[in-house]
């Protein structure tokens, strides 16, 4: 299936300039530069070491071309395909040398971006049938952000907002430094105009009450336990969207789900998910031996 909403070069190319400048430097690939003389054809199948969801394929290939624009790359598989151990999902020809160097880049940015989608699926997999949204939150990784949030929709979740300009969520500290939860709305509404999602965060029964009574456009029940969640839910009813947050696992976010609330977001998912385990595997060919190249003294 197709992953919602293009992720375009413009949104990764600067990314991909940092992370070869922070490789390479002024320097380049000593160790490949000193083994290999170019050109040394080579081809190389990346892998997935793990069953996984796959995410990146396309600023991986763009790491390989930035590096070397002979390299050619096909994707067996597409983003948001589900693989197995083992399983090819790219083949990579050019120069070897060029291979080695691009490897290491392509592969964080590819293993980063499909562990995220991994961790994702898992969770959608966990309420599958409930109706509920798995959403990602801002607690992403600095720089990276539209990678991650990307990897979430390949995962089957959806984004919750991009950054602090694109909705008003007011939160906990915002109220402490206002004092009142319906001058807040007010004040945000006068601000932003329509269109602009207005989302609240609530802690208490007695709390949402009073975020129904702003009409705010959703409410996020922050850290509630189930019993309380559950009647938060059935008195916002049709009202509002709801929103729930805050200590939800894996081991935990079926029983949130069938509380009946909309949507359900997971910091783990882009803060702490664990890199999917991809491999390049470089298979020496044509004239290519893949041993070192000794200058000759003559």
């Amino acid at each position: 299936m197709p992953v919602p909403g293009v992720l375009k070069l413009s949104e990764y190319a600067e990314i991909v300039e940092r992370a070869l400048a922070e490789d390479l430097a002024d320097g380049g690939d000593i160790t490949s530069n000193a083994l290999l003389e170019d050109p040394v054809p080579a081809r190389a199948r990346v892998v997935s070491r793990q069953e996984g969801v796959v995410a990146g394929l396309d600023v991986a290939a763009y790491v390989f071309e930035r590096v070397d624009s002979g390299i050619t790359v096909e994707k067996v598989v597409e983003d948001g395909d589900r693989v197995q151990p083992g399983e090819l999902l790219a083949v990579v020809a050019g120069s070897a040398r060029s291979l080695l160097t691009a490897e290491r880049t392509a592969l964080n940015l590819l293993g980063r971006m499909s562990g995220v989608a991994t961790a994702t699926a898992r969770y959608v997999d966990a309420v599958a049938g409930t109706g509920v949204k798995i959403s990602d939150t801002r607690k992403t990784m600095p720089g990276l952000r539209v990678l991650d949030k990307y990897a979430v929709r390949a995962g089957g979740g959806v984004n919750h907002r991009f950054g602090l300009y694109d909705a008003v969520m007011i939160k906990d500290n915002h109220l402490a430094a206002v004092g009142d939860l319906s001058r807040s709305v007010a004040a945000a509404k006068s601000k932003v105009g329509p269109g602009t999602m207005i989302l609240v965060e609530v802690e208490s029964l007695s709390q949402l009450e009073e975020a129904l009574e702003t009409r705010a456009d959703r409410v996020l029940f922050d850290n509630m336990d189930l019993e309380t969640l559950a009647r938060a839910v059935e008195i916002a009813g049709e009202r509002v969207e709801t929103e729930a947050s805050g200590g939800v696992t894996l081991e935990n976010v079926r029983q949130v789900a069938e509380t009946g609330v909309d949507i359900i977001s997971v910091g783990w998912i882009t803060h702490s998910a664990p890199q999917l385990d991809i491999a390049m595997e470089v298979e020496p060919s044509g004239s290519g031996t893949g041993e070192p190249s000794v200058p000759s003294e003559s």
